[in-house]
């Protein structure tokens, strides 16, 4: 005996959804079949099976960004405007 299936309903920006049906019909599948391998690949992890978070720089990456700031604005600080002057002072 077959498994019963059930229909659901998801609400998806048009782009998205397009984008979606491109990319998974070069795969060789639909969105449906695209969502049933998602939730089976969540229950066979039990739990999302990638890694959802936010892009947001760590301790260390922000204390660059603010020294390179810091820099950038510094006026003591030597500044190029040729990559070939930039080189030769390296060399040198």
């Amino acid at each position: 005996m077959a498994n019963a299936t059930t229909n659901i309903s998801i609400r998806m920006d048009a782009d998205l959804k397009a984008q979606a049906d491109a990319l998974f019909a070069e795969l060789g599948m639909n969105l449906s079949t695209a969502f049933n391998i998602f939730v089976r690949q969540s229950l066979r992890e039990g739990r999302i099976p990638f890694e959802i978070a936010l892009n947001q720089p760590n301790k260390e990456t922000i204390a660059a960004m603010l020294e390179a700031e810091r820099i950038a604005h510094d006026p003591s600080v030597k500044g190029y405007d040729d990559l070939d002057e930039l080189f030769a002072e390296l060399r040198s």
